[in-house]
């Protein structure tokens, strides 16, 4: 004989009972069943609606009654036609004028009291096995109602009634030993007591009278039959990729249940454990998915040993401590015994081990009373000092991971706790229980989503790591790197196990989000059509998504931008940015994001500051790293200045050449920025602080080749005019070098400390000679490399090799 037990969704409506009526058919053609159900339509949640409104003289409590006789009216015609419904019609009547009535009751006396609630509750329960037990007959099943007031004995604790075992056992065994119908129909949930009046389970009530059922009659199954699939690896609403459990242990299913897996209610394993009946999970609406075994049995056919990951909100942590608790016995006994006098049920207990102070989890609705109380009995010992008035931290949560095979892995909560503390993910409380099977922690609530993604991640999808990236700049380089991850994607996924989601964008006027990744087919439109952009607003939303693995990219040269680094670090997230600004900013600044980067683990990386693509501070950190010295750094670090000068010759005006290398995109909207040589100063004064050298940009020697006129003009036009106007001046720069067959670069160098940058006539014979188009060239002279150096050269400029180097940024720390 097999227990089904239906409730929730799977009898929410009409179709989802059709279903139900269909499975059990299926399965009584092969066993004998009982049948528990729970109220269909979610009418307990209603029924203690419209009470709530009859007590507060809300008179439309008799609008919401008459759509409740509706909802039933509309399912006895849906589960039985053909004109068969009159006399389960004037049943079901009968039974909802008798709810009118105390309703009109609860409406006159303005009260509801636990032993009404619990008659008022029944109503659900009895009305859903009625229906459904007369649908199973008009479908020609061999079915029989029985009520399990009839079965079920409690005290008189209402709506929370304790099971009296021994009596309910003898009851259930007697009648199904007598019982020859071969589907037995039974309401779930509610009871009654000694004293014969109606009393209820409380939470998980119906799965407790099918797991009492199913004990005493010695099941060979209990199934229990909800929304989804079975149990799963984590919550698949907050965690996408959640896989379903294809066998669990009985411990295991009761420690993830405790910790919020609200699928299967705690209690309802307890009464088939000694009997080692399996239970198993399944879906209504997919009744041929495989579902979740519970048994005795904890293979699940993989190798983790963590079986799934669990989370309780609305926790409060409080506190007692105090030096006069160290070695004085009684206190724990004291603070534990008030709290269950109080009926506040503890979740969590960690204790220090030098006994200065006790640390407990509650709900958070029942810590301001846990509070009261305990400050009350201790009252004496507060007086003296010899303790503090209990702490209170509310807004957290706890998170914990579950498997009868933790204990014989060594390092899990290493691994736990490193993959949490990598996302800055605080742990506020630790506990875990001798047999190894829990390892609980506390958190914030605000963290909950990002911690179950983080430590599912890190237990069930480890050849895969999920990165979110937040780009603000999608202008022409911006856009490369878009087309840059679309092609890749498949790629990296698959060889490098980095999943890249593009979660946030922005320009200077509109901002688009997807926690979900946004479509790179069409991310122009979405981004066209999105909110108005701030800097605020996008960090205010990046924290509020408070995704794992995140990575701020700036792909702009705004000052405004730069300046919200360390905001974006504070928050463990990631920093990769095209723009110079911060990098070359004061000293101070350069070094707070630093430390900021190593306080909050979260890298700060700026590759394409000083060669777009090329691996130039990357070379320089692992030199550094390894222990080499840097004595000078030679360089031209301008692909736009080399593009200027390798096209400028006697045949050609420097007006035309400059406007050549703005049109196609190889300087700044004001050209001066190249020219002037700031940038290269920016770039040399990167690598110099890179190299252990604290220097600001005004320390930097810079020899400007343009004339006064140029850098005064008072636009980009006007500066245009000054080139023309001063056009000998550059004719005689490029005649000068051709006299003595020297090129013209505009070399930077840094040495002794010292850095300088300037326009220079490079012999024949020099790496810097033969530099053509907009390569750069780099090159390290060292203690290890101290004539031949190391050199690093080609393309520093263009919006390809610029993303490809901000994709590289991207990849390092993927996988870090």
């Amino acid at each position: 004989m097999k227990v089904l037990k239906f409730g929730g969704t799977s009898v929410g409506s009409v179709n989802s009972l059709n279903n139900v009526i269909k499975i059990i058919g299926q399965q009584a053609q092969h066993d004998k069943l009982v049948v528990v159900v729970s109220a269909v339509g979610g009418i307990t949640d209603r029924l203690m609606e419209v009470a709530t409104m009859a007590i507060n003289k809300d008179p439309n409590y008799t609008l919401e009654l008459e759509a409740i006789k509706t909802l039933h009216l509309d399912i006895i015609n849906g589960l039985i036609s053909n004109g068969n419904t009159s006399r389960v019609i004037e049943f079901v009547s009968a039974q909802l004028n008798r709810l009118e009535k105390l309703l009109d009751g609860l409406f006159l006396i303005n009260e509801l009291s636990p032993k009404t609630t619990d008659k008022l509750l029944s109503f659900g329960e009895l009305l859903s096995s009625y229906i459904i037990s007369e649908a199973l007959v008009h479908h020609a099943l061999d079915a029989k109602l029985k009520n399990a007031q009839e079965l079920i004995v409690t005290d008189s604790q209402h709506t929370k009634a304790e099971v009296d075992l021994e009596t309910t056992h003898k009851n259930i065994e007697h009648y199904f030993k007598e019982s020859n119908e071969q589907i037995t129909v039974v309401p779930g949930f509610i009871a009654r007591s000694k004293a014969k009046e109606f009393t209820t389970l409380g939470r998980g009530g119906s799965d407790y009278t099918a797991a009492l059922i199913a004990a005493a009659i010695n099941a060979s199954e209990l199934q229990i039959w909800t929304d989804v699939s079975g149990m799963f690896t984590t919550n698949p609403k907050l965690v996408k990729q959640a896989l379903p459990i294809k066998q669990i242990s009985y411990q295991e299913a009761v420690e993830l249940s405790h910790f919020g897996a609200k699928v299967l209610y705690p209690p309802t394993v307890q009464p088939v454990l000694n009997k080692n009946i399996p239970i198993l999970i399944k879906n209504t609406w997919a009744p041929d998915d495989e579902g979740t075994a519970i048994t005795n049995n904890a293979s699940n056919g993989n190798t983790s040993p963590v079986k799934g990951i669990s989370n309780i909100n609305n926790i409060a942590l409080l506190t007692l401590q105090g030096n006069g608790m160290v070695g004085i016995p009684g206190f724990s006994k004291r603070l534990f015994e008030t709290l269950a006098q109080e009926k506040i049920n503890i979740i969590l207990i960690t204790q220090a081990s030098s006994e200065h102070s006790i640390c407990f989890g509650i709900d958070e609705n029942e810590a301001i009373q846990a509070k009261s109380v305990i400050d009350k009995i201790f009252e004496n010992e507060i007086a003296l000092n010899k303790i503090d008035p209990i702490l209170i931290e509310a807004g957290l949560a706890i998170i914990a991971i579950v498997g009868d095979n933790m204990k014989s892995h060594q390092g899990i909560s290493g691994k736990m706790f490193s993959a949490l503390g990598k996302n800055n993910v605080n742990i506020r409380a630790i506990a875990q229980g001798a047999s190894e099977r829990n390892i609980s922690a506390v958190i914030e609530s605000k963290d909950v989503k990002k911690a179950l993604n983080t430590i599912h991640e890190r237990f069930f999808e480890i050849k895969t790591k999920q990165v979110n990236l937040f780009i603000t700049g999608v202008g022409n380089v911006g856009e490369r790197l878009l087309e840059q991850i679309q092609q890749q994607r498949k790629f990296v996924k698959e060889q490098h196990k980095v999943n890249i989601r593009i979660v946030g964008i922005s320009n200077s006027r509109t901002m688009h989000f997807d926690d979900d990744g946004i479509s790179l087919k069409n991310w122009q439109d979405l981004l066209k059509n999105g909110e108005k952009a701030s800097l605020e607003g996008f960090l205010a939303k990046v924290k509020s998504l408070n995704l794992r693995n995140s990575i701020f990219v700036d792909i702009t040269a705004s000052e405004s931008v730069a300046a919200m680094y360390s905001n974006y670090l504070k928050e463990n997230i990631a920093v990769v940015a095209c723009n110079k600004i911060a990098g070359s900013s004061d000293y101070k600044n350069y070094n707070e994001l630093k430390y900021l980067s190593r306080k909050y683990n979260a890298p700060f990386l700026f590759e394409t500051n000083v060669g777009a693509g090329l691996p130039v501070i990357d070379t320089l950190n692992h030199l550094i790293t390894s222990g080499d010295k840097i004595n000078t750094i030679q360089a031209v670090l301008s692909g736009s200045l080399n593009f200027v000068f390798n096209n400028f010759n006697g045949e050609t005006r420097f007006h035309d050449v400059v406007k050549q290398a703005q049109d196609e995109g190889y300087t700044e909207p004001d050209p001066r920025v190249d020219l002037s040589g700031i940038d290269v100063a920016r770039k040399i004064l990167i690598l110099a602080r890179e190299s252990g050298i604290e220097m600001n940009l005004e320390q930097i020697k810079t020899a400007s080749f343009l004339t006064e006129d140029a850098m005064s003009a008072p636009s980009v036009d006007a500066f245009y005019q000054t080139l023309v106007k001063n056009e000998s001046h550059y004719q005689d720069l490029y005649e000068s070098a051709k006299q003595k067959n020297c090129q013209l670069k505009f070399v930077a160098e840094f040495s002794n400390g010292e850095a300088q940058v300037g326009l220079q006539e490079i012999p024949e014979g020099h790496p810097f000679y033969n530099l053509k188009g907009k390569d750069n060239i780099v090159m390290f002279y060292t203690e290890r490399y101290p004539e031949n150096p190391m050199i690093i050269k080609g393309a520093g400029a263009g919006a390809e090799v610029t993303a490809s180097g901000l994709f590289a940024d991207i990849m390092r720390i993927a996988n870090n």
